[in-house]
C-alpha cells in the first residue's frame, strides 16, 4: 500500500486516532518507527503511554522526541513508515517550555519535508470544544488549530477518525486500508 509523504490523522481525545494510525501503518510497512512525543508527568499519563506501547506491540521502532523532532525525522530509512504521535503534545511541549511555536514549525516543516520514508502525523481536534476559561487554553487552541491548518495543506491524505470510524477530508484512502471499508 503506498501513502502520500504527509497523512494527517485527526480525531477528538479517545476518538480512536492513534490506533488508526498505528493500523495504517502497519498496512504500509513490515519496518515502522514510532516517534513518540508525550512526557511522564504524571502516573495518569505514564498510564497512557504504557497503553500505546502495549496496543502496538512488537516490530516497531521507538523514538522518544518531545520537542526536537528534526533528528528522529532525519533517523527514518527508506522502506520504513514514520508514526509521529502526537503533534498535539508536541505543540504543549514547546508552549509549555516557552519556545517560539513559530521557529519550531519551519523546523518541523523542514524535517517533513526532507524524511525519507512516508509519515503519518496523529493531532487532536481541538476547535470543536467549549472555549477555554483561561488565556493559556485559549492560545493553545489556536496554535493547534494553525498547526492543524498547516499539517492538512501539505498532506496528500487526512482522515478524521470519530469514535474509532474514518472518515477521509482529503486524499484517497488506499482500498487495502483498514478502515476504507467504512
Amino acid at each position: 500500500m503506498m501513502l502520500p509523504q504527509l497523512t494527517l490523522v485527526l480525531g477528538g481525545a479517545a476518538s480512536g486516532k492513534s490506533a488508526f494510525a498505528e493500523r495504517l501503518a502497519c498496512a504500509c510497512a513490515p519496518r515502522r518507527l514510532y516517534i513518540a512525543t508525550g512526557e511522564p508527568r504524571d502516573t495518569e499519563m505514564q498510564a497512557r503511554i504504557n497503553a500505546h506501547r502495549a496496543r502496538r506491540g512488537e516490530g516497531w521502532r521507538t523514538t522518544e522526541a518531545p520537542r526536537n523532532l528534526a533528528p528522529a525525522l532525519t533517523a527514518a530509512e527508506n522502506g520504513e513508515v514514520v508514526l509521529l504521535d502526537c503533534a498535539t503534545m508536541w505543540l504543549a511541549n514547546h508552549m509549555l517550555a516557552g519556545n517560539d511555536t513559530q521557529s519550531a514549525w519551519r523546523v518541523l516543516r523542514s524535517a517533513l519535508d526532507s524524511c525519507a520514508a512516508p509519515v503519518i502525523v496523529v493531532s487532536n481536534e481541538t476547535g470543536m470544544g467549549v472555549v477555554p476559561e483561561n488565556a493559556l487554553g485559549r492560545a493553545f487552541r489556536q496554535a493547534q488549530g494553525e498547526l492543524n491548518q498547516k499539517l492538512a495543506a501539505r498532506a496528500g491524505l487526512v482522515v478524521q477518525v470519530i469514535a474509532g470510524l474514518p472518515q477521509v477530508l482529503k486524499g484517497i484512502l488506499p482500498e487495502d486500508c483498514p478502515g476504507s471499508e467504512t
